[in-house]
């Protein structure tokens, strides 16, 4: 498949989501936040790090980027999309994403290996594990705390639409320990830690995150479909 990765003005992890990709297997197609063309991918993410504008509200001013009239256009149709960390705050930010992401309630900036259990294996990013695994995958962040409203985290609870959960600590003060949410159709995720720092034996918490990545060679078909 062809991924287009998203680089905003701050962006840091837009090369590790790149490379994520090319070792799921997929074709990567750099994306500038300022252009108004997906160059036809049949995927997105939108990578982790930071974005211009994050100083009022992280997100807030990305989320008007000439790309992401393209990515919510787009996504509305079925197209699958992934923000890990800034990228989760700007699908919340453009209301593909129910909720925000806070401060962490510790007020300090966590980075650990985290371990998470996935709670809906079913999504365009999920599907290559199984509902219940648990994983541990790396966790970067200073507000990655999710917060939304009773009646909206009923819902997700109630729909299965909480994709991974905190297990151990709640590293940030998410509610319900809520690391990583999907919208009702299952092709939009976003997820607070960072997968694609877990994709190689090598370097970091091993190859957990990789699933996030290879779980869209199933959908070839329905993406072509799309397009």
């Amino acid at each position: 498949m062809k991924v287009g990765v998203v680089t905003f003005p701050g962006s840091l992890d837009d090369a590790d989501a790149q490379r994520a990709a090319r070792i799921a297997g997929h074709d990567v197609v750099p994306l500038w936040h300022g252009d108004h063309d997906l160059l036809g991918v049949d995927a997105v993410v939108l990578p982790g790090g930071f974005s211009y504008g994050d100083y009022l509200r992280c997100g807030a001013i990305s989320r008007f980027s000439p790309v992401m009239t393209e990515v919510i256009e787009a996504a509305g149709r079925g197209l699958p999309v992934l923000g890990i960390c800034n990228g989760f705050q700007i699908l919340c930010e453009s209301h593909l994403l129910p909720g925000a992401l806070i401060r962490n309630d510790h007020q300090k900036f966590v980075c650990r290996d985290q371990r998470l259990r996935i709670e809906n294996a079913s999504t365009a990013w999920t599907s290559a594990y199984a509902d219940g695994q648990e994983v541990t995958i790396v966790l970067k962040n200073g507000e990655g705390g999710y917060v939304a409203d009773d009646e909206t985290l009923d819902r997700l609870e109630g729909e299965g639409r909480v994709v991974a959960r905190y297990l151990d600590l709640n590293p940030n003060g998410s509610l319900r320990d809520i690391a990583g949410i999907t919208n009702e159709r299952g092709n939009v995720v976003g997820l607070m830690p960072h997968p694609e720092h877990a994709v190689e034996d090598l370097t970091g918490a091993g190859t957990d995150g990789l699933g996030f990545f290879t779980s869209l060679a199933g959908l070839v078909s329905l993406t072509a479909a799309i397009s």
